[in-house]
């Protein structure tokens, strides 16, 4: 049976008197840091000299060191850069950091926090064992944890433990998960290998890899057959999200609800033959990929030598057609937000 906590099970004291450290002001950074401070927590954010996020922080009230300043200072580290950064970081302006200390709730002992699990699930951090190392991960991203907490809600979270040498740190984790508002609406307990390897599944087989493949094998159908690259952007790409705002309302049953009897029944023998056994064995061969840590390696080696293959998959990826009709027409409703640069 899952385990879940809620606000009555965490107590902001249990931070109250300490500094917090978040490393890095990108999507979750910023989310975090302020949630956090907002909540009443002394934070410190910690950013590399020259990063352009310096100044942004600043400005919102923040106050900003080097990543080694605040990690020095710090009594809760999180780190919330990429994944194939933070090994590098570590070594270089945490890892000196991390030795018992005056504070602490009672052990004296740092805190070292992650969102994802990956470094620690796949070794490419191993933090000395006199450390609490802990993960909470909010299942959103960064804007979204931001803004439910500023509408009085929040973006469920993930928690785990690693490592709990002085007995405290769940409790930690849970005080840090409703620092940021994730205890508003509920935080799952986990483990690092769980989540590490759900979420990399999830986001190659389904949400990203599965979704992107869909969106554009149905565009290529269509256009194929002679139908307008328009109509065929609508019908894939644009309503998508209309459709994964009604389940994540109400699940696949309240989006079947709300859409056509016509639509509905599509959905019921339509769907079984685009996914079908031979999908799901595919799932599964990328899911061992995941377990073995055979996409890990890959991962690593690839950002080890300055990315080609990603790099080559970008470009191409940002030709597709689809790309180019659906930035025309996103370019007509001034009603969404622009994306950033990268």
């Amino acid at each position: 049976m899952a385990i879940m906590y809620y606000e009555k099970d965490c107590d902001l004291a249990f931070l109250r008197e300490k500094t917090i450290a978040v490393i890095g002001y990108g999507s979750q950074g910023h989310a975090h840091a302020l949630n956090a401070k907002e909540s009443g927590l002394k934070v410190l954010v910690g950013l590399y000299e020259g990063s352009k996020s310096w100044k942004k922080a600043e400005d919102a009230g923040l106050t900003v060191k080097t990543a080694r300043e605040a990690a020095e200072a710090a009594d809760f580290i999180m780190i919330l850069i990429n994944d194939e950064k933070q090994a590098r970081l570590y070594q270089e302006s945490i890892l000196p950091t991390l030795k018992p200390g005056k504070t602490g709730l009672k052990t004296g002992l740092k805190t070292l926090a992650f969102a994802h699990g990956f470094n620690i699930h796949f070794g490419q951090i191993l933090p000395p064992p006199d450390v609490n190392v802990v993960m909470i991960a909010p299942k959103g991203p960064g804007h979204t944890v931001r803004e439910q907490y500023l509408a009085g809600a929040g973006v469920p979270c993930l928690v785990a433990v690693h490592q709990d040498p002085g007995g405290d740190a769940k409790r930690l984790a849970l005080a840090y998960a409703a620092a940021i508002g994730g205890a508003r609406t509920g935080v799952l307990e986990t483990t690092f290998k769980e989540e590490t390897e759900t979420d990399l599944f999830g986001e190659q087989a389904v949400l990203c890899g599965g979704v992107s493949a869909l969106m554009k094998a149905g565009y290529e159908v269509l256009t194929e057959a002679g139908y307008q690259p328009e109509s065929a952007y609508f019908e894939v790409m644009h309503e998508m999200k209309l459709i994964i705002d009604l389940v994540n309302r109400g699940g696949l049953s309240f989006m079947r609800y709300s859409i056509s009897d016509t639509a509905e029944y599509g959905d019921y023998t339509a769907g079984p033959k685009i996914i079908t056994e031979d999908t799901k064995n595919a799932m599964r061969s990328i899911l061992k990929d995941i377990q073995t840590g055979a996409f890990a390696r890959e991962w690593i080696l690839e950002n080890q030598v300055n990315r080609p293959n990603f790099n080559r998959l970008r470009a191409i990826e940002a030709q597709h057609p689809i790309e180019k009709v659906g930035k025309e027409l996103r370019s007509m409703m001034g009603w969404l937000e622009k994306p950033s640069e990268r």
